[in-house]
C-alpha cells in the first residue's frame, strides 16, 4: 500500500489539475512494481474523478490480483515466498548500503571546508540513504511478489539399479548365465559326441577346458580366443 501511494502522489501531485496529471508515467508505474494492466488513462477521463480515487481503485485492483496468488499458492508457501523474497532483497540492498556509508565516509570531512560539521552532514545524510533503502526495499519485494510463479514438477520414480543373475558352474567354473540377453545359449555337447573339424558340433565350451581341437591347449588359448574375436 505504501509503494502504491507513492506512486500515485509522485505522478499525481497534490492540488494539480487533471491536465497536470502523469498518467502515462502512473500507468508504467503500475505495470513495473504491481505487475497490473489498469485502464488508468479512462479513469482519468471520468467527470470529477480525484487522486483518492483513483489511489482506491489501483489499491484494490492490487489487492484482488495479491489475494488470489495467495489463494492459489496456499497459505504456507505464500509465506515461504514472501519471507524468501524479503531476506534475499534485504540481503541485496543491505550490501550497497554499507559500500554508500563508506563512499560517504570517505567523503563527508571536506564538508568541514564549507565550515559544516562533518559528523551531523553524515547522520543527516546516512539517514536520507536508510529513508531510501527502505524505499528501494518495498518496491523490489512488491515487484517479485506480484510477479512470481510457483512451478510444480512431477515426482521422478527412482531408477532401479541394472539387475543380472550368475550361476557358477560347480564342474567347469563358467558362468551359465552371463550370456543371457546378449546371444542365444548354446547347448552341452559331451565331448564323445564332438568332431575335431566341425567347430559346429562342439557345443557350448568351458573356457577352462581342453580345446576339442585336439591342439592340447585350453580352449580359453585356443579357439576361444577366435570366439571372443
Amino acid at each position: 500500500h505504501e509503494v502504491i501511494e507513492a506512486l500515485v502522489t509522485k505522478h499525481i501531485p497534490e492540488n494539480a489539475y487533471a491536465e497536470q496529471w502523469d498518467i502515462a508515467g502512473l500507468k508504467a508505474g503500475i505495470e513495473q512494481f504491481l505487475n497490473l494492466d489498469l485502464p488508468v488513462e479512462e479513469w482519468a477521463k471520468e467527470e470529477g474523478i480525484a487522486e483518492d480515487d483513483i489511489l482506491e481503485r489501483v489499491t484494490e485492483a492490487a489487492d484482488k490480483y495479491a489475494a488470489e496468488r495467495a489463494e492459489r499458492f496456499g497459505p504456507e508457501i505464500m509465506a515461504y515466498v514472501e519471507r524468501s523474497v524479503v531476506l534475499q532483497t534485504i540481503d541485496h540492498l543491505w550490501r550497497e548500503h554499507i559500500v554508500n556509508l563508506d563512499h560517504l565516509r570517505s567523503v563527508v570531512g571536506f564538508r568541514g571546508y564549507a565550515q559544516r560539521d562533518p559528523l551531523q552532514e553524515y547522520k543527516a545524510e546516512a539517514f536520507e540513504l536508510f529513508q531510501t533503502l527502505l524505499t528501494n526495499l518495498r518496491e523490489a519485494v512488491t515487484a517479485q511478489l506480484m510477479r512470481v510463479e510457483l512451478v510444480q514438477q512431477e515426482p521422478q520414480q527412482p531408477e532401479l539399479p541394472e539387475m543380472t543373475a550368475h550361476h557358477l558352474d560347480p564342474v567347469t567354473g563358467e558362468d551359465e548365465m552371463s550370456h543371457i540377453g546378449q546371444v542365444a545359449p548354446v547347448a552341452f555337447v559331451p565331448s564323445e559326441e564332438r568332431d575335431p573339424n566341425n567347430p559346429a558340433t562342439w557345443g557350448r565350451i568351458g573356457r577352462n577346458e581342453m580345446c576339442p581341437c585336439g591342439s592340447g591347449k585350453k580352449y580359453k588359448h585356443c579357439h576361444g580366443v577366435y570366439e571372443q574375436a
